[in-house]
């Protein structure tokens, strides 16, 4: 599948990979439109765009697999996919590993927290073995058809059993097959330098605003060095605030006209969207059909 073979080469470049989330389809596109090389399906933004919910473990395997696809189709660059626990055991694995390959993601992240798992930056979150987790990445690695369609592993350690329990855990995934490693949750520079420094396979920083850790540039995070970065709710966030303030405004005042100048126009949204490729496609001309690497 080109489009893996394309994100691989991103994780291995030089430069640092920065993924903002997305929470739905279109706000992967808009990603995409910004010129970024790279999505991240959140899953925290899943549970609050589908659910209206907190990421407590509420969606199911079907329901992030149903938004990966969706999200996938949208757009023509990698979607780097959250998918929780793996949704159950090793077995559970095996079988998430196969919806989201044939989904179309680039690359898959799993945690070794305990179902229902939590977002990494609430507290209360619990972890199950290493062993445990190491069994479920190696699970995820003999269950990939394609060699391109790349391993997360995240480990929530840090917050209860501390920095070197986490590094201890992110090398016995390593050792397990994982291609990524992502330690959650870390609590100061010194101990984001000191994860690059004892782990060998490529990393990746979650910087989360109000979060755990702390808040650093995708420039810095290279410095210290991370290969990867998702600022996972951004979007998310931005989006909330200005929808709320428009509809307070709205409610207040029987009309959106105030904020007209901070809205795109029909015609830009709907250029956005696609529609004038499929006007063309109506009209008879099929040379813009974008041709898709699933």
């Amino acid at each position: 599948m080109e489009i893996r073979k394309r994100f691989r080469a991103l994780v291995e470049a030089e430069e640092i990979l920065v993924m903002p989330g997305a929470f739905d389809a279109l706000s992967a596109k808009l990603i995409e439109a910004a010129g970024f090389d790279a999505a991240y399906l959140t899953g925290y933004g899943q549970a609050a765009s589908k659910l209206g919910e907190p990421d407590v473990g509420l969606m199911s395997m079907a329901e992030m697999v149903e938004r990966t696809a969706d999200m996938v189709a949208a757009v023509n660059i990698p979607v780097a996919c959250d998918a929780d626990t793996g949704f159950g055991n090793t077995v559970n694995v095996i079988r998430t590993i196969r919806e989201y390959e044939r989904a179309g993601a680039a690359a898959i992240q799993l945690e070794d927290q305990v179902m229902p798992k939590k977002c990494g930056h609430m507290l209360g979150r619990q972890i199950i073995p290493a062993e445990e987790m190491a069994e479920k990445i190696r699970g995820a690695v003999a269950a990939r058809c394609d060699p391109d369609f790349l391993i997360i592993a995240r480990t929530d350690a840090r917050t209860t059993h501390g920095v070197e329990e986490a590094i201890r855990r992110g090398r016995l995934y390593e050792e397990a097959g994982a291609d990524i490693i992502f330690i959650e949750s870390l609590e100061s520079v010194e101990e984001m330098k000191q994860i690059n420094r004892e782990i060998s396979r490529p990393t990746i920083a979650n910087m989360v605003e109000g979060g755990r850790t702390p808040f650093l540039s995708a420039k810095e995070l290279r410095e210290i060095g991370y290969n990867m970065v998702v600022y996972p709710i951004a979007a998310l966030y931005t989006a909330t605030k200005a929808m709320y303030d428009m509809l307070v405004d709205f409610r207040r005042n029987g009309t959106p006209a105030a904020y007209r100048d901070k809205m795109v126009n029909f015609t830009q949204f709907n250029g956005l969207i696609g529609l004038p490729a499929i006007q063309k496609i109506e009209a008879g001309d099929l040379s813009d059909v974008v041709k898709k690497f699933i």
